[in-house]
């Protein structure tokens, strides 16, 4: 009963006013070795010679890929409330709710 308790707190963070205004990023390269996943958040201006990389995330692995569902159950979410997210030149794709086929409800 007691893991059950853990698991319904709310995480509370502390923010930073510096870094609440956050970072503007179109661009993210990913690596990753045996034992991290790296992130380096960039951006490409127009007049710019290259990307200027504005922040670097490393991470664990098992991180990396709780990011991964959380992401695509947000992109889920996102796309019932405001509609599919078009990118130009790719074929469209069905985003499912992490650890869902795409045949469940």
């Amino acid at each position: 009963m007691e893991d059950n308790n853990n698991q319904n707190k709310q995480l509370q963070l502390n923010i930073k006013p510096e870094v609440a205004s956050g970072q503007y990023s179109n661009l993210v390269l990913i690596t990753h070795s045996h034992t991290d996943f790296i992130l380096d958040f960039a951006r490409h201006l127009p007049g710019m010679p290259q990307p200027d990389v504005c922040s670097r995330i490393i991470m664990a692995p098992e991180h990396a890929k709780r990011l991964l569902g959380a992401l695509q159950e947000n992109i889920y979410k996102y796309e019932q409330q405001f509609g599919k997210i078009e990118i130009p030149g790719q074929p469209q794709r069905t985003i499912a709710p992490f650890g869902k086929s795409r045949g469940e409800a």
